[in-house]
C-alpha cells in the first residue's frame, strides 16, 4: 500500500494491533504542529506521539518538567486540525495526573480540546489506580515505562534502566501491571535490547521502543532528533536520517522504510 493510500485510511488502535499481530512494525514519531504533521502523514507514518517532549525541543527548556497544560493543549490542537489519518497519542504533562481524579480532568481536556486519540502517562506498578480510573471513563491510554523523563532527575540523568536483575524485573512487573489494568498501548524508553524483547513478548498489547531495540512492535523517534536537528550529546540511539535523505520529506519516507525492513534501530543503536 503507498503511503498516499494509508493516508486516506485513519488509523486506529484496532489498526495498529492487526499490525503487531502480523508482525508489521509500526512506524512512529513525535510531532508538535500542523506542518510537520502532514509531512509525517505523507510519509506513511502511522503514529503520532505529541510529546511533552516539546519542551526540550521548542520552548528551550532543560527537561520536559515545567511543560503545562496549556503547552501541551495548544500543539496537539494544530497537530489535530492537521492530521488525517495517523493515531494521536498526547503526553499528560508532569504534575497533571497525581490523583485519579486531576488525571482524569486532564485527560479529558486532551482527548476533548486538543483531539487525542489516547492520552499517555509515565510510570508502572505506582500508576495502576489512575490508570484503571482513566480505562473506567473510557479514556484509553499508553503506558511509559523504563527511563522516565519526567522523573529524570530522580536517576541523576539520562541513563539505561533494567541493567540488572532487580531493574529488569520490576521493569516487566511495570508492564505487565499496566496491561492488567487496562492500558491499550506501551512505550519502553532506553532499556537493553534484551529485556525489551522479553517485555514486548509479555504482553499482549502494542510495544513502542526508544532506544529499546529491534524486537519491540514499533519504533519511535523525537522528530528533531531523526532530522539531527537536536545540539549536544546524541544518545545511541539516536540516527540522523536527514543526513541521508537530503530533504525533510526524503528523511521521514527513509525512516519509515528503514523501521518496517527492520534496518533500524541497527545493532549500534541498542544498549
Amino acid at each position: 500500500m503507498t503511503a498516499d493510500a494509508q493516508q486516506k485510511i485513519p488509523v486506529t488502535l484496532a489498526t495498529l494491533r492487526a499490525m503487531q499481530q502480523r508482525g508489521e512494525k509500526i512506524a512512529c514519531l513525535t510531532t508538535y504542529d500542523a506542518s510537520f504533521t502532514r509531512v509525517l502523514e505523507a510519509a506513511g507514518v502511522e503514529m503520532f506521539i505529541v510529546g511533552d517532549s516539546l519542551g526540550m525541543v521548542l520552548m528551550g527548556y532543560e527537561s520536559t518538567v515545567p511543560v503545562t497544560m496549556d503547552d501541551m493543549l495548544h500543539h496537539a490542537a494544530s497537530v489535530a486540525r492537521a492530521g488525517r489519518s495517523a493515531w494521536r497519542v498526547v503526553d499528560l504533562p508532569s504534575g497533571s495526573y497525581e490523583t485519579p481524579g486531576q488525571a482524569l480532568l486532564n485527560a479529558r481536556r486532551l482527548m476533548d480540546e486538543g483531539g487525542a486519540h489516547m492520552v499517555k502517562l509515565e510510570g508502572g506498578t505506582g500508576k495502576v489506580a489512575i490508570v484503571e480510573h482513566l480505562v473506567g471513563h473510557d479514556i484509553p491510554v499508553c503506558g511509559h515505562i523504563g527511563l522516565l523523563p519526567q522523573s529524570v532527575e530522580e536517576y541523576g540523568g539520562y541513563r539505561v534502566q533494567g541493567r540488572d536483575e532487580a531493574g529488569a524485573a520490576a521493569i516487566l512487573a511495570d508492564a505487565v501491571a499496566l496491561e492488567n489494568a487496562g492500558a491499550g498501548m506501551l512505550v519502553i524508553e532506553c532499556i537493553p535490547a534484551v529485556l525489551a524483547a522479553r517485555v514486548t513478548g509479555a504482553v499482549t498489547m502494542p510495544v513502542i521502543g526508544i532506544g529499546a531495540g529491534p524486537d519491540c512492535d514499533g519504533q519511535v523517534l523525537v522528530l528533531y532528533d531523526m532530522l539531527g536537528m537536536t545540539a549536544g550529546h546524541q544518545p545511541r540511539f539516536v540516527k540522523d536520517f536527514l543526513q541521508e535523505g537530503g530533504s525533510i520529506h526524503a528523511a521521514v519516507a527513509a525512516y519509515v522504510a528503514a523501521v518496517k525492513d527492520g534496518s533500524y534501530p541497527a545493532s549500534e543503536h541498542n544498549y
